[in-house]
């Protein structure tokens, strides 16, 4: 595949010209990206780990600065995030809902079931994972952090954002994202699928047993608006052996705990501060 790092026809036929807005844009975030994944790093190792070249690394990297976005350790001769992010970070936190009352909720989930424990903020039929408690005994599974949202024919997270829409925008959604298997347990064929989401939209849970991650399997149980509109999901993940003999007692306290934290969506910070104090 042709790969032009988003260089404009202009560019290609002038390989001098300045890069577009655009290309600048994606370096510049490919920059913070490479720095919060590997933590402070110098001008050589952005340029080697993002593939820029250094004379636009040194350029990016003092814009990023000036902007607040990176700081420079002068002592340590390398760049890391800067305190600006942090803003944008408590703000996203804030929009999310993400109140020390949730995060206790997930952790006392965590704690009373022994599994590691997942709140997703459904927004239409995206849904990006907020907050997840885990421990070495308990782990999340591998690729599921703060923002994680792929593949949502093979998570309980996206199954109930699926369930969320009428079977035509299923089989829309379905169709354009594709459904690739991911272990030999993945439903990969969508009559089969389409069935599976009528009756997570019946009952209100949603299972995927090794379809993900084998040897893991993992549970979802929603919540919604005071109109019906799905608001976000509580779910829990453990080997798939976890599971024998618990299952019932594993969706009694997730609906328990999905309610809760329903209730202090719809009802607004104001209330849970003042149940909590």
């Amino acid at each position: 595949m042709c790969h032009t790092d988003a260089m404009s026809e202009g560019q290609l036929q002038n390989p001098a010209a300045k890069p577009s807005r655009d290309g600048i844009l994606k370096r510049a975030l490919a920059i913070i990206e490479y720095i919060a994944e590997n933590g402070g790093s110098d001008a050589k190792a952005v340029s080697a780990g993002t593939e820029i070249p250094l004379p636009t690394t040194y350029r990016l990297l003092g814009e990023l600065c000036a902007e607040e976005l990176l700081v420079h350790l002068k002592n340590e001769q390398t760049y890391a995030l800067g305190y600006r992010l942090h803003k944008f970070g408590v703000r996203l936190h804030a929009d999310l809902g993400l109140s020390k009352e949730i995060r206790r909720e997930l952790s006392e989930l965590h704690q009373r079931l022994g599994m590691a424990t997942y709140l997703a903020i459904h927004r239409g039929m995206d849904f990006v994972i907020a907050h997840v408690c885990d421990s070495p005994a308990a782990p999340r599974l591998a690729p599921m952090s703060f923002g994680f949202r792929e593949n949502p024919h093979a998570s309980a997270f996206g199954k109930l954002g699926l369930a969320a829409l009428d079977e035509s925008s299923r089989k829309q959604v379905l169709t354009e994202s594709g459904m690739p298997a991911l272990t030999d347990r993945t439903i990969t064929d969508l009559d089969d699928l389409l069935s599976e989401l009528k009756a997570i939209e019946r009952d209100r849970i949603a299972w995927e047993h090794e379809e993900f991650q084998e040897g893991v399997s993992c549970v979802a149980v929603p919540f919604f608006s005071t109109s019906g509109v799905l608001l976000g999901s509580i779910a829990a993940s453990a080997p798939t052996s976890a599971y024998e003999g618990m299952r019932t007692r594993i969706e009694h306290v997730l609906r328990s705990t999905a309610s809760r934290v329903g209730r202090m969506y719809r009802l607004g910070p104001h209330f849970y501060r003042h149940v909590y104090q």
